[in-house]
């Protein structure tokens, strides 16, 4: 038997995301949690399909559409990846946004030719509303830029010290949509570029397992959310208009191409805890191929008894394809591999 999976294609900043549009039952569940449980137990083989080679790869990133369930959300989202289910994709948000209104997936053109829509969605870490600048080209609609109020960002616990070899660093755990173990790339003794990504890929790993094994870390007010994502290293910009550079090593080792979404709410967490973010002043993200997210403080506020921020992260997203993809049921390698 042959299964389609029907996607369109997209990258934010650099990182992709394939949207699944066809060929994916809806999962079931009241809240985004259970529906995340329920696509963990039901949907996951075709998960591995999609992201893994050799229809996808190491760094491939994916998003389903559901139903939302709150009573004035336009959908619900479930984002997917190398190792499965993550709670929020900042860089999903943006992508998806860009094609479900320039593909009327959930915004029609037909509704007017406002400058900008603005879209709620359900995620499994709560609500996150985002806003589309948008233009027109006759009767197409183009998606110039996303930005998005994200969930409430913390610092779990500052300054953990971590020993990795002979080496010991600096983390910072916080989360911004997930939780990432931050770390000075100086101080872990690896630079942030293209030829150092095996080394950078290792050590995040170890980094996230190392913070695992030495704390239990669990949201204050949410406890279905849970663990280090990924291990996030920082260092100074190099373009002349940002104030720091990144790279995020998340799930299995994948290492995000874009400055990350949640990543960048998470590292604001930290600065605005370090005394050195301002209400409103835009904080610009460079990511590892030198693309940026922008990010504000619009809130602050308290998670538990933690103080947090509420960030707007913004950038861009294009549709690089569509694609029908084939899983035929005798092929042994049907839910792909890795190597």
């Amino acid at each position: 038997m042959i299964h389609r999976i029907k996607t369109i294609d997209s990258h934010t900043a650099g990182e992709p995301l394939r949207l699944v549009i066809d060929g994916l039952p809806a999962p079931e569940g009241r809240t985004m949690l259970e529906k995340r449980a329920w696509a963990q137990k039901r949907l996951d083989h075709l998960r591995q399909s999609i992201m893994l080679e050799p229809r996808g790869h190491t760094d491939m990133y994916g998003a389903l559409l559901t139903e939302p369930v709150t009573r004035d959300g336009h959908a619900g989202i479930l984002f997917m990846h190398n190792e499965g289910w993550s709670t929020m994709c900042g860089h999903g948000i943006i992508a998806v946004s860009t094609i479900a209104i320039e593909r009327g997936l959930i915004w029609s053109k037909q509704e007017g030719r406002p400058a900008t829509v603005q879209l709620r969605y359900d995620t499994p870490a709560g609500r996150v509303e985002a806003e589309a600048r948008v233009s027109y080209r006759g009767d197409v609609v183009h998606v110039e830029s996303v930005r998005f109020r994200n969930v409430p960002s913390f610092v779990f616990e500052p300054s953990l010290l971590v020993t990795v070899g002979a080496r010991k660093i600096p983390v910072d755990i916080a989360f911004g949509g997930a939780f990432y173990a931050i770390v000075d790339a100086e101080a872990a003794g690896v630079p942030i570029d293209a030829a150092h990504l095996p080394e950078l890929r290792k050590l995040g790993m170890q980094i996230a397992r190392e913070v695992e094994n030495l704390r239990q870390v669990v949201h204050p007010s949410d406890p279905g959310l849970t663990g280090i994502y990924g291990t996030i290293f920082t260092a100074p910009a190099q373009l002349p208009d940002a104030h720091l550079r990144n790279v995020t090593v998340f799930a299995d080792a994948g290492v995000d191409r874009s400055p990350c979404g949640t990543g960048t709410a998470a590292v604001m967490a930290v600065l605005n805890d370090m005394g050195l973010l301002l209400d409103d002043v835009p904080f610009i993200h460079e990511s590892i191929v030198g693309t940026t997210f922008t990010g504000r403080v619009l809130e602050r506020v308290e998670v538990g008894e933690r103080p947090a921020i509420v960030p707007e992260i913004a950038g861009s997203a294009w549709i690089t394809g569509e694609h029908t993809f084939l899983i035929d049921g005798d092929d042994p390698l049907r839910s792909g591999f890795r190597l």
